[in-house]
């Protein structure tokens, strides 16, 4: 018999099937490389039911795993869930005892800009970075990483969202007002863009610092400028109270956006409610209070004049509940 507290730290899940599991692989950002393929599926088609499930945060769960064999499984493993955290700077001490932890979940990430044209960053550069900072840990959170406002990787549904943006540059010696920036941002976005004085003016305040002006451009008038990031936070699907993440931090730095991640992890040590199995970044939040939350998390961290805290405020909505 199997202690299910250890099964689960271990990143098995509890089968439904007696005498089963399932093996969750972690791959943060989403990218791995393809040579791992071949172990996951001598895992699938030696200890699990030949099958493999691409989860939702882009892991491998690897099904019918038999409890009588984990142990064995553990050691087939081993290496490579090694090699992939230390990719990301984080070191297994006993990889062969499988994952220390798993109550945080991998950290997910669009395609970002190695392929994806609208992205603003390196997403699965930034996602292997947070994952050095957070894992392991046993406190239940999930993040994800956005190359654009796009949202691909849906980082409004995750505790900690992070968003990758850019300060457009404009030269107006290239600007020939052809309009098609501004036709676009009117039609797609936010119309923040207007002309002025036969100069194109941008609204900071509509801005949504997408870069798509840049990629609208025919004379390369606007040019991708400084690397920022909108860090929102609360975001949850499932019961009693659903909500889309909400702006906390805006024009951040890759640092205060890695800062900011190991802090909430302090803030949940600190108010956690530890009667419950699990509790969500965002519940802890509301019972504290948000002045609680940012004081805390911003502790220590030196921002800049540009980096600007926003209050939360999304309640989101409420299944109705029995009085």
């Amino acid at each position: 018999m199997y202690n299910t507290k250890t099964l689960i730290k271990n990143a098995f899940r509890v089968s439904k099937v007696r005498g089963e599991s399932a093996i969750r692989l972690r791959v943060p950002g989403g990218h791995l490389q393809a040579k791992y393929l071949t172990v996951i599926q001598e895992l699938a088609e030696k200890f699990g039911n030949g099958t493999v499930h691409l989860t939702t945060r882009q892991g491998y769960e690897i099904p019918g795993i038999k409890l009588a064999q984990l142990e064995e499984v553990k050691e087939h493993m081993a290496e490579m869930i090694a090699q992939i955290e230390s990719s990301c700077g984080v070191i297994l001490e006993e990889p062969a005892k499988g994952y220390p932890s798993a109550g945080t979940r991998n950290v997910s990430a669009c395609i970002g800009n190695r392929v994806c044209r609208f992205a603003n960053m390196d997403t699965s550069a930034l996602a292997q970075k947070i994952e050095q900072v957070i894992y392991p840990n046993d406190y239940h959170l999930k993040v994800a990483v956005t190359g654009c406002p796009n949202d691909c990787i849906k980082a409004h549904m995750q505790d900690i969202g992070i968003i990758g943006s850019i300060v457009p540059e404009y030269d107006q010696d290239r600007c020939i007002l052809c309009e098609a920036c501004m036709d676009n941002c009117r039609k797609k976005i936010t119309n923040a863009l207007y002309i002025e004085n036969y100069r194109m003016i941008r609204d900071e305040e509509c801005c949504l610092q997408c870069g798509e002006c840049v990629l609208k451009c025919p004379t390369g008038a606007f040019s991708r400028g400084e690397k920022i990031y909108r860090i929102i936070i609360g975001g949850r699907t499932g019961k009693r109270n659903p909500r889309l993440a909400n702006t906390f931090i805006r024009n951040v730095s890759e640092k205060t956006v890695l800062e900011i991640c190991r802090n909430v992890y302090d803030f949940i040590h600190r108010h956690i409610d530890r009667s419950l199995p699990k509790e969500h970044l965002g519940y802890i939040i509301d019972r504290t209070g948000f002045s609680t939350f940012a004081s805390e998390v911003l502790e220590q961290i030196e921002l800049s004049p540009a980096e600007e805290v926003v209050e939360l405020n999304n309640p989101g909505y409420f299944y109705p509940k029995r009085k």
